[in-house]
């Protein structure tokens, strides 16, 4: 053990000393056994030595300035990766109707991080992610106005994408989109309710033309129509994209506006309870949000997040943060046992190979039947689906493919309207979830009247990427403006579940 016995130096400040000329070339110290003990230094050890000291009394003053009354020091060291335990809006969901939202809430505040949002995404990989999942179309064709308004909003956002989703010093934003249009087909017993859709859709200013079987023949060549009573094109603003740019696009321009990105899962909310009558008599509990519990990937590690608002963006699994939140349990029928009727439904797409098949000029075909097709790239290559019947929907525990199904449901119908199809190759599949509204197939927006500070954006039904730029602004509005501003979207809110009133969409795809 040594103890000093005179450093022969007094020091002002280290600084000082560090700026000064002299070198130290001995110090003596007294050893454990009283001995003195001389040693020499160099001028780089004596230069090192008083760094390190410096940088000791640094941090010890930072250390004691951090202390002192409203600083946010703690002597316990952080987990970095966890969220602020505050904020003002809490998004779940990091998929495109997520970071959509994220984006118009920051585009709409008045000042620089006037509003506080955070996306929480438990996938950073996106592996199961819906949007990466899905066929990547757009289409105005539908029965539903507000449907048509979300889509063609939409497809103005897509247009202009770099003026919205440009960042400085970035690529700029290269979506793929292919105007290939929707081709929808119908045979005699459905032709007058594509009639009715069509004059819903010019009303409400989508650019769509209806073809008879000798037009449509006379346009596409390889279209089998001898079953086929009308068809309907859609002549701009439909086609497909690449999902996952867009999602990307929305995520990296929010998060250089200001949102934060955390990646956890929600595992359990804190709630406030007030127990208000219905005018029906029925006693129910009214719940608001205080913390969003987040809890860190393979941890058991939480931050709970104080917030004001939280956003319900979670696409098939939104129903599992209402049941945290005990709502929707009370008697069927019952305000207290409405709960969110969403739910995972798988979807597989098949992608085949056919060298004789349509060419550049392929639209994004649905048949009557159900069953869809589209090219994928060039070569020959196409992409193919369609939905199960009600009673035979698949497992949705994993995502894996089921190969029979593109024998016996699939390919009979595209056979039979291309006939090039007969021969054809599969060469992969894949599968994803929709977020299906088991209520009426279509988005629900709003708040649940039994939880206060909830908004929800979800049960697109396979609607969510197309829609999501403008569904993303919509839900903005409502959040810091109280009410829609540029579309009239009040018919997609609870109400319509309250009062039993679907809103059916009679082009389902």
């Amino acid at each position: 053990m040594l103890t000093w016995r005179n450093m022969h130096v007094t020091v002002r400040t280290v600084s000082g000393l560090l700026n000064s000329h002299r070198v130290i070339r001995s110090r003596e110290c007294m050893c454990a056994h009283g001995r003195i003990r001389t040693f020499t230094t160099g001028r780089i050890l004596h230069n090192k030595f008083f760094k390190d000291l410096e940088n000791q009394f640094n941090a010890a003053r930072d250390k004691v300035a951090d202390a002192l009354p409203g600083s946010q020091w703690s002597p316990f060291e952080m987990n970095p990766n966890l969220p602020p335990e505050r904020a003002d809006i809490v998004i779940i969901g990091g998929g495109v109707i997520g970071w959509s939202i994220a984006y118009w809430l920051k585009k709409k505040e008045r000042v620089r991080d006037g509003v506080k949002v955070i996306v929480v995404e438990k996938d950073p990989t996106y592996s199961q992610a819906s949007t990466v999942l899905s066929a990547g179309g757009i289409r105005q064709q539908f029965s539903l106005t507000e449907n048509i308004q979300l889509s063609l909003a939409s497809a103005d956002f897509m247009r202009n994408i770099n003026e919205h989703l440009g960042v400085l010093n970035q690529e700029p934003v290269d979506l793929q989109f292919n105007h290939s249009g929707y081709l929808f087909v119908a045979n005699e017993s459905v032709a007058h309710i594509m009639e009715e859709n069509y004059s819903t859709q010019r009303f409400a200013g989508a650019k769509v033309s209806l073809l008879s079987p000798v037009q449509l023949k006379e346009k596409f060549p390889w279209i089998n129509t001898e079953d086929v009573a009308l068809a309907s094109y859609g002549l701009e603003n439909e086609g497909w994209f690449d999902p996952w740019t867009l999602l990307n696009a929305f995520r990296q321009k929010a998060i250089s506006m200001g949102v934060i990105q955390s990646i956890g899962e929600v595992t359990g909310f804190n709630c406030t309870l007030n127990r208000m009558d219905t005018v029906d008599g029925e006693t129910v509990d009214v719940k608001r949000i205080k913390h969003v519990n987040v809890r860190m990937p393979n941890s058991r590690e939480y931050q709970p997040v104080e917030c004001a608002i939280v956003v319900n963006a979670a696409g098939a699994f939104s129903a599992k943060l209402v049941d945290m939140m005990g709502i929707g349990t009370g008697p069927k029928d019952t305000l207290s046992g409405m709960a969110l009727p969403v739910e995972p439904r798988k979807r597989f797409i098949y992608v085949f190979n056919c060298p004789d098949g349509p060419g550049l000029d392929c639209p994004f075909l649905v048949d009557y039947s159900g069953i869809y097709f589209r090219r994928e790239g060039l070569g020959g290559n196409y992409i193919t689906g369609t939905s199960p019947e009600e009673d035979a929907e698949p497992d949705v525990s994993n995502l894996d493919v089921d190969h029979e199904f593109f024998q016996e449901k699939i390919w009979p119908s595209l056979a039979h309207r291309v006939p090039a199809f007969e021969s054809l190759k599969v060469t992969s599949a894949w599968a994803g979830y929709y977020d299906y509204n088991t209520f009426d197939q279509n988005a629900i927006l709003g708040i649940h009247p039994l939880a206060q500070n909830m908004f929800f954006a979800t049960g697109f039904s396979g609607h969510g990427l197309q829609q999501s730029p403008a569904a993303g602004r919509a839900m903005a509005e409502l959040i810091l403006d109280g009410s829609y501003q540029t579309l009239d979207l009040k018919g997609l809110g609870f109400q319509r579940i309250m009062a039993k009133e679907p809103l059916l969409e009679k082009n389902i795809v």
